[in-house]
């Protein structure tokens, strides 16, 4: 899917039933130019603030389901609430924009737009917002259950120790241990040794 700004009213679609009106005023009240993006691996969504001549700018991918799409979208409005009040004074992802996003959080569980699990995995991340909108691997555990399910395609974590497995662009690897959250891998054909994330999608040869 290629890079393109998102007609607001098209917007709906990416979204659960019971949110739009309030993600819509958010977006018209701060002017953001909202973009939905192919799938990126690394980065669920992304934050850029207003400059000379140009809004703030939300991305998010558009291969999420909709309660994954929300929550990104809602994590990257954390940032643009933080940058209004604090400028660059703070840390990207210091307890300002946690209690930003805990706040704007709250408020979309309060509606009761999410199934049980997801309100469940989400009362926990309240308590400490992850950096990384892919870091929370407890709520993206959860939010994979609503994944539209692709043959072929798994988790690391589902792999059984040993399985060889394929990445974008044709890259083949060994699944080894777990050290502390991540999967030690190796690459067949270099036999170099790469950390993977639980929740990395992969190819099963």
């Amino acid at each position: 899917m290629p890079k393109q700004e998102a007609p607001l009213l098209q917007l709906q679609d990416y979204l659960p039933a019971g949110s739009f009106d309030e993600v819509l005023y958010y977006l018209q009240h701060y002017h953001v130019h909202l973009t939905i993006t192919r799938k990126r691996q690394t980065v669920l969504g992304d934050y850029r603030h207003a400059i000379t001549n140009k809004n703030h700018r939300i991305s998010v991918n558009g291969n999420l389901n909709k309660y994954a799409f929300l929550i990104t979208l809602l994590h990257e409005l954390a940032h643009l609430f933080t940058y209004e009040k604090y400028g660059h004074r703070v840390m990207a992802h210091g307890k300002e924009w946690k209690d930003e996003f805990g706040k704007i959080l709250a408020k979309f569980l309060l509606k009761k737009i999410f199934p049980a699990d997801i309100e469940k995995a989400l009362m926990h991340t309240l308590q400490n917002p992850a950096a990384s909108s892919c870091g929370d691997e407890r709520l993206l555990r959860v939010l994979h259950n609503y994944d539209e399910k692709k043959e072929g395609v798994h988790l690391v974590e589902q792999l059984p120790h040993g399985a060889e497995f394929v990445i974008n662009g044709g890259r083949v690897f060994k699944r080894g241990e777990k050290i502390r959250k991540r999967y030690k891998c190796v690459e067949v054909k270099t036999g170099k040794y790469y950390l993977f994330s639980a929740m990395y999608e992969v190819s099963l040869i």
